[in-house]
C-alpha cells in the first residue's frame, strides 16, 4: 500500500541552522509548497523575534501558517494539526508536494503520525488549581510536579511552556497514564504518508556562532521596538505568543528584571539551550535522515542533490 500513500517532505533541525533558504531552494527544484512548523511565525506582527521568513526569502514559493493568527489568539498543537492537514490536502490537490519546515518537533510528530489529542475530560477545576498555583508561586513548581509523575515529559517540555506542562499534568490526573507514554504509543502508528524526514544539522560551534550572530542581527533590526509595540497593543507575558524566545527576555528588560546587555546574554544562552533540546528530540524520532552540513563542506547544492537522490529512491520524486 505504500505506493498509494501521498508524498510528504519534512525539513527540520535546530534553530538558526539554515532551514529557511534550503527549504525554498528544495521547493523550487521539486515543485513544492511550504507549510511552516514554527510555533511563533504563525503570529502576525512577530517578525523579528521569530526570524520570520520574508516575502523576498520566499522567492515566490507559497508558504502556509505564516501570519495567520494574532498574538492574542489561541494557537496550539491541535489547531496546528488541523490547519496543516488541510493545507497538505490542498497542496496535493494542486499536484504539488507539501514540505513541512520548522523546528517544532511536537508539531511535526502530530501531523506525520496523526497523533490523537482527544480530550479525556471536561472538568476544568484541576487545571484552574494548577494555574492558580503557578500564579501564587512559580511555574517551576508545576514543572517539578510533572517531573515527579512523568520525568520523560519534564525532560521534553520547558518549564516556561506552562500550557504543555499543565496539559501533561491534566492528562496524568485524568487517566493515570503518562502523556509521554501515550505519545510514544501514538508514534508507533504508521504514517499515512510516503515521507522523507530530513534533519539539518551543523557542528555545534558553528551552530552556536550562528545563533549568537542571529540574536545580534535581531537586536539591530529592532527586536526591542517590536516587543514594545506588541506590549502597547495589549500583549502580556502570560500569552503563549509572548513566552517565545526573544519576547520574554525583552519583556524582562522592559520590566526592569535585566539590563539590556543581560537580556541579550540570556537570550543567546537560552537559544543555545533550545537548540540542544531540539536535537535531543530529533534523535529520539524514528525514520529521520540526518544531513550534517559539515559533511557537505557547507555546500548547499550538494545537500540538495543528496536530498533529491533520496526522494527519488523513496518514490517521492519522479524523474
Amino acid at each position: 500500500m505504500s505506493q498509494e500513500k501521498l508524498p510528504f517532505i519534512i525539513l527540520t533541525g535546530p534553530t538558526a541552522v539554515g532551514k529557511t533558504h534550503l527549504s525554498v531552494e528544495l521547493a523550487k527544484r521539486i515543485g513544492g509548497e511550504i507549510i511552516s512548523a514554527d510555533s511563533m511565525q504563525v503570529y502576525r506582527g512577530m517578525d523579528i523575534g521569530s526570524a520570520k521568513v520574508t516575502p523576498e526569502e520566499m522567492q515566490g514559493v507559497p508558504h502556509y501558517l505564516i501570519d495567520e493568527f494574532e498574538p492574542w489568539e489561541e494557537f496550539h498543537v491541535v489547531k496546528f494539526q488541523q490547519y496543516a492537514i488541510r493545507y497538505i490536502q490542498e497542496i496535493h490537490a494542486r499536484g504539488r508536494i507539501p514540505i513541512l519546515v520548522g523546528g517544532t518537533g511536537f508539531y511535526i510528530q502530530a501531523v506525520l503520525y496523526g497523533i490523537d489529542f482527544t480530550e479525556h475530560g471536561s472538568d476544568s477545576s484541576y487545571r484552574d488549581s494548577l494555574e492558580a498555583l503557578a500564579k501564587e508561586r512559580d511555574p517551576q513548581v508545576l514543572h517539578d510536579m510533572l517531573r515527579d509523575v512523568d520525568p520523560e515529559s519534564a525532560d521534553a517540555i520547558h518549564a516556561n511552556n506552562m500550557k504543555r506542562v499543565i496539559r501533561a499534568l491534566e492528562f496524568y490526573h485524568e487517566t493515570g497514564t503518562k502523556i509521554s507514554a501515550h505519545n510514544a504509543k501514538e508514534r508507533e502508528k504508521q504514517s499515512p504518508y510516503n515521507f522523507a524526514y530530513f534533519v539539518l544539522n551543523d557542528d555545534r560551534a558553528v551552530l552556536y556562532d550562528r545563533i549568537d550572530r542571529r540574536v545580534d542581527k535581531m537586536m539591530e533590526a529592532g527586536l526591542l521596538d517590536e516587543v514594545k509595540r506588541l506590549r502597547e497593543e495589549g500583549c502580556t507575558r502570560d500569552m503563549v505568543s509572548m513566552q517565545g524566545l526573544g519576547y520574554k527576555e525583552m519583556l524582562d528588560y522592559l520590566d526592569g528584571r535585566y539590563s539590556l546587555n543581560e537580556a541579550v546574554r540570556v537570550l543567546k544562552r537560552d537559544t543555545r539551550h533550545f537548540a540542544k533540546r531540539q536535537l535531543t528530540w530529533f534523535r529520539r524520532e524514528r525514520d529521520v535522515i540526518w544531513l550534517d552540513k559539515s559533511e557537505f563542506d557547507h555546500d548547499e547544492e550538494r545537500i540538495l542533490e543528496q536530498m533529491s537522490d533520496l526522494l527519488r529512491s523513496k518514490g517521492i520524486l519522479l524523474d
